[in-house]
């Protein structure tokens, strides 16, 4: 094959090259068309709006980051997306996991549904305190006491039991709850069960045995929400309500169900039950993630500008206490001024080569420069008003035009 042959060939593969590319750019192009994006109007705690360009390949934790950025928030665990539907009178969390954009999706077009941001301590309790979640039901001797206090260690331990495991462990939740009757606004008290796969209940004249329950619900196809003054628009025995809905019902629907509880204790471990039941591990991970996000913003505000005297704290933008009760791992946390003090500490103990020995004495009578003064270049030399025949090899270049010229004059005589 010659080098003609050759050229062309590379020539066609790389023409062929060119137009594979340009129709990848072209399909990624129309793909990036054909994604469908939503402007969401967020609600903020001081009243104001931020407009956000959502599309669907966003979860909620983008759009929370997308909000940590905009309002330089602390970027605790507790922030959140919060829905409200004030025709239902019912709101929740959006889980971190869940396409921002599908559920907006299932919205009316003249929906008065809002989108807020805001910081609910609800959303990640169980992983905060998991002894109130996990062993307050299970029996008498765990006081309310007992429960509420829990060394990280045994939290930790308690929350591996439950969501590190083969399956996760649900908590075990069972009492007598307050039932609206379909379409009514009346309420009947029955015994419910909380399970893995949804919630039982004992029917009248039955016993709490497996084979006697009957299922109220099942998880797969609906949200948990909080009710809003259910009192007062149900006749509710109390206001702590939780309500079971499928998504897509944005309107009155006897498909709702409307369940009461005693007290809001009795209320937060059951909407934080179901939501374990219906997301599982996923929920821990959203944790997690969230925990990550927290630190490295707290590592970020931390390396800010402080005063790395011993008396002096560091000035950043983080509540202060215990690093727990905003989400982060339980451990203790060093202050900005501490770690730069042990950083210090390590520079200066580090073991480091000798120096160079010292240069030799000078002799006395020898001169010493000043160590400060720069090389200046040489002055040029003063033009004489007579100069005298060049010395020293200064005047080879005279020399070699005197033999030049003798030269040539010389040619010009034999030429004559």
């Amino acid at each position: 094959m010659d080098c003609v042959e050759y050229l062309a060939i590379f020539q066609e593969e790389e023409e062929a090259q060119a137009k594979a590319d340009k129709i990848k750019l072209a399909l990624e192009k129309l793909k990036e068309a054909k994604v469908k994006k939503l402007v969401v109007k967020v609600h903020m705690n001081d009243n104001s709006t931020k407009s956000l360009m959502v599309d669907e390949r966003q979860l909620a934790r983008d759009v929370l980051d997308n909000l940590f950025e905009k309002t330089h928030c602390d970027c605790n665990v507790d922030w959140c997306l919060y829905e409200i539907y004030p025709e239902l009178q019912i709101e929740r969390f959006f889980e971190d996991h869940e396409n921002v954009v599908e559920i907006l999706s299932d919205w009316t077009r003249d929906t008065e549904n809002k989108v807020l941001f805001l910081e609910k301590e609800e959303k990640y309790a169980v992983f905060k305190n998991p002894q109130n979640f996990y062993l307050d039901n299970k029996g008498k001797r765990e006081g309310k006491e007992t429960t509420e206090k829990m060394n990280a260690k045994n939290k930790e331990s308690l929350l591996e039991e439950s969501f590190c495991g083969t399956s996760i462990i649900v908590p075990e939740l069972e009492g007598a709850l307050y039932l609206k009757e379909d379409g009514k606004k009346s309420w009947k008290r029955r015994y419910f069960l909380l399970r893995a796969s949804g919630i039982y209940y004992v029917p009248k004249g039955k016993t709490k045995t497996s084979r006697d329950l009957a299922c109220f619900i099942q998880f797969e196809n609906v949200n948990i929400y909080y009710g809003i003054q259910c009192k007062m628009k149900y006749k509710a025995p109390t206001d702590y309500c939780f309500v079971l809905k499928h998504p897509q019902i944005q309107k009155e629907s006897q498909y709702i169900k409307y369940l009461c509880c005693d007290d809001a204790r009795t209320l937060n471990q059951w909407v934080m039950g179901i939501r374990i039941a219906k997301y599982g591990k996923t929920l821990y991970d959203n944790y997690q993630r969230a925990v990550a996000r927290a630190g490295l913003a707290s590592r970020w505000t931390n390396l800010g500008p402080v005063n790395t005297t011993a008396s002096a704290q560091p000035s950043t933008g983080l509540k202060t206490g215990g690093a727990q009760p905003n989400g982060q791992i339980p451990q203790e946390a060093h202050s900005a001024g501490v770690v730069l003090q042990e950083a210090q500490r390590h520079v200066d103990t580090t073991k480091l080569p000798p120096p160079p020995p010292p240069p030799p004495a000078l002799a006395p009578e020898t001169p010493r420069p000043p160590p400060t003064a720069a090389k200046r270049p040489p002055m040029p030399p003063k033009r004489q008003e007579n100069p005298g025949p060049p010395s020293g090899g200064g005047g080879g270049e005279q020399d070699f035009m005197s033999d030049l010229m003798k030269a040539l004059q010389k040619k010009r005589g034999n030429m004559a």
